[in-house]
């Protein structure tokens, strides 16, 4: 062999570590931290400012958001937010990043099987690579929480569907879109009977508690507060009116709403476009979903069915949504690396045209927010260029998505819906679950 030959030979051997991937892992947060903390455009401002201003008024004044008044987040939402206070008002940014690593570093260990899945390595580097062209936004909002929730939640369903419903319903009682997860679970896995009872049992409980705290009617507020907004301007439909702006269009301008405290587009038509932007996003979802039944019902594999499911239904709550946040596009994440992990273990079709469009919005939006936000706030026809690239991208993605739902090829009538996607409990106890399903 060659010495070039050797030396290709020893950097794969390095890139296949568990060691090396995790060293990255952990290297990529302190990068990412360091951004939260000293980079321009103020990143972690949601959480040094506003969500711990929640808290320090429920400590101190004990008014609770959510329960005391509406809020625009689930109740649990509240749990990180007290959780980053733990070690006094002082440290809380600190405590915040350090409790997202730790949850993440869960979710990375569910990913790699603990160091002991080798072909989930490169599923591993993916979701290093997206959360670094990410940004800083991957660790700075209550989404944080969520994502690697999520990640752990799909990584269960094959061998626990009922601990990851468990999981997935506590994600979505945090922020409402790991909601779109367990419906693909629902649609696409034999078990959704159990699924579908064990987020109703989980959800009651929650809800009986905050009712017990005095939440009354503010427990479900999230919902009217999200539907009662304007047109936020990240989102797909609010690009219309920001080109608008541009051209001069009279009457036409961003401004910042002090009650939501976000900056949204103003003009004709935005009241009609943002009252309609709900049932849309309704409708879409329902269409998807429907499409989901109809591949469940012609024979599709769950392995092959579920990636894409989630993927489009994921995208879709995005893609036509009337918010359209940077720290949304966190949440692509979780399906691509379920259909990267599912296509490692031998099921479905393959993941890579998602991946690299999953990579490309993210660059994309970091390039958005934080840094150079104030240019898109002033309506800068370069930034804009680059948010419109970026939000057509979000509905190639999802095209891709729906394209991979309708073509899912049926299962023979030979081939067992086997576990399809080798979680990290040891190999022993899946033979167990294959048995029990035989």
């Amino acid at each position: 062999m060659t010495q070039s030959g050797r030396a290709r030979t020893i950097a794969a051997t390095v890139i296949r570590s568990p060691i090396t991937v995790w060293a990255v892992f952990v290297l990529a947060h302190l990068w990412l931290g360091l951004l939260n903390l000293y980079a321009p455009g103020l990143p972690l401002g949601d959480v040094t400012i506003v969500y711990k201003f929640w808290v320090d008024q429920a400590l101190e004044s004990q008014f609770w958001v959510g329960i005391d008044s509406m809020w625009v987040y689930p109740i649990l939402a509240l749990v990180p937010m007290l959780a980053a206070a733990a070690f006094g008002p002082d440290q809380y940014a600190a405590t915040w990043l350090s409790m997202v690593m730790i949850l993440n570093a869960v979710a990375f260990g569910f990913i790699t099987g603990w160091g002991r899945s080798r072909e989930r390595i490169a599923v591993a580097w993916w979701w290093v690579g997206f959360l670094l062209l990410l940004g800083p936004i991957a660790l700075g909002r209550i989404d944080s929480v969520t994502v690697p929730l999520a990640l752990v939640g799909v990584a269960l369903l094959a061998t626990r569907p009922r601990a990851a419903t468990v999981v997935l319903t506590l994600a979505t009682w945090i922020k409402i879109w790991p909601a779109a997860l367990l419906l693909a679970a629902v649609v696409a896995l034999r078990e959704r009977v159990h699924i579908v009872v064990s987020a109703i049992v989980v959800s009651a409980g929650i809800l009986v508690v905050a009712l017990a705290l005095g939440g009354g009617g503010n427990v479900l507020s999230f919902i009217t507060q999200q539907t009662g907004r304007g047109l936020q301007i990240e989102s797909p439909v609010a690009t219309i009116w920001l080109w608008q702006a541009i051209v001069r269009e009279p009457l036409t301008f961003v401004y910042y709403d002090k009650q939501i405290l976000t900056y949204q587009v103003q003009g004709a038509g935005v009241e009609l476009a943002s009252a309609i932007m709900t049932p849309l996003l309704a409708l879409a979802v329902a269409v998807i979903a429907m499409l989901g039944v109809k591949a469940h019902r012609a024979g599709v594999h769950a392995g092959d069915l579920l990636p894409p499911l989630a993927l489009a239904l994921v995208t879709a709550l995005i893609a036509f949504n009337k918010v359209g946040s940077p720290q949304f596009i966190a949440w692509l994440a979780v399906p691509i690396v379920l259909g990267l992990a599912t296509s490692a273990a031998g099921h479905g079709r393959s993941f890579r045209i998602p991946a690299i469009l999953g990579l490309v919005i993210a660059a994309l939006t970091q390039v958005i927010y934080p840094y150079l936000y104030v240019a898109l706030l002033n309506v800068d026809p370069l930034m804009l260029s680059v948010l419109t690239v970026r939000n057509l991208l979000l509905f190639v993605l999802l095209g891709w998505a729906v394209f991979a739902v309708v073509t899912a090829k049926p299962a023979g009538d030979n081939e067992p819906d086997e576990i399809w996607l080798p979680s990290v409990w040891p190999l022993e106890h899946r033979r167990e679950l294959v048995e029990e399903k035989e």
